[in-house]
């Protein structure tokens, strides 16, 4: 099993749950108000009157199979709105209950 963290921009949010919708990565914890800046440029995403709009963050645990097919809708998603930001990171799952 892996997690995968989805960090992006708020406008994302409808696209980012159809692209786990369409992964069968069916549950998901949602973070919301996440602020940051990313590696590649862009502006920061702080909710400050300088820096106004946020970010979102969403953790989901998935089958090993589901991974390619999620980051692939996902980085679909990331080029088709260069402006906005998206990232992706996988990690390995040790244990769960």
């Amino acid at each position: 099993m892996k997690t995968i963290f989805i960090a992006y921009d708020q406008a994302h949010q409808d696209n980012v749950i159809e692209a786990l919708d369409a992964s069968n990565a069916r549950g998901y914890t949602i973070l919301e108000q996440a602020g940051g800046r990313g590696t590649k440029g862009g502006e920061p995403h702080l909710g400050t009157h300088a820096w106004p709009s946020m970010n979102s963050a969403i953790l989901t645990v998935v089958q090993d199979s589901q991974v390619e097919p999620l980051l692939n809708r996902l980085h679909k998603l990331d080029i088709d709105n260069p402006l906005l930001g998206l990232r992706a990171f996988v990690w390995n799952v040790e244990q769960s209950i």
